[in-house]
């Protein structure tokens, strides 16, 4: 039996995500972003990530022809950034708050963290394409990670430890 695609979307809205703006910057100098929340480590040698983008998107040729990325893990402030560079059209990378960074590419100084990355591969995946970077530097920043979950932003928050029977308090 075939699962409908509301009933994917809605099962997968379940599943915590982190949330990511990725940015590049093609050979004439244009910048490109979008929210990504399918980001997630593939590999440790060599160490590799995966981001999907929508081949429809406008942003599309841009990130499969570049040859570099930057993933920016967005911090819990920023949803913002999130919906900005989730819209479709426009220029969205210089109406916002990034700067180069990591490889000269679109970043923002308060992100949470930062990956930058060489292509390494480009797969079909559906309607999307699953883009392998071959992670070349990264940046570790000291503010709590932003996340998407039952269709809203959160913050991650710890679990108290199990008690001796077991249960979460």
């Amino acid at each position: 039996m075939a699962v409908s695609a509301r009933m994917f979307t809605e099962t997968m809205s379940r599943t915590p995500a982190p949330v990511t703006v990725a940015t590049t910057t093609t050979r004439d100098g244009r910048s490109w972003g979008f929210t990504a929340s399918s980001f997630c480590s593939l590999s440790l040698d060599p160490p590799l990530v995966l981001l999907c983008l929508a081949r429809d998107a406008g942003s599309h040729t841009a990130f499969t022809q570049a040859g570099v990325f930057l993933v920016n893990v967005l911090a819990a402030e920023h949803a913002h950034l999130a919906r900005h560079f989730a819209t479709r059209g426009g220029e969205k990378v210089a109406t916002s708050e990034f700067e180069p960074c990591e490889k000269g590419l679109p970043g923002l100084h308060e992100a949470a963290a930062r990956v930058a990355c060489s292509t390494y591969d480009i797969l079909a995946g559906g309607d999307h394409s699953i883009i392998v970077g071959l992670v070349e530097d990264t940046h570790i920043g000291d503010r709590p990670p932003l996340a998407y979950c039952d269709r809203t932003f959160a913050r991650p928050v710890p679990v108290p430890a199990a008690t001796t029977t077991g249960v979460i308090p």
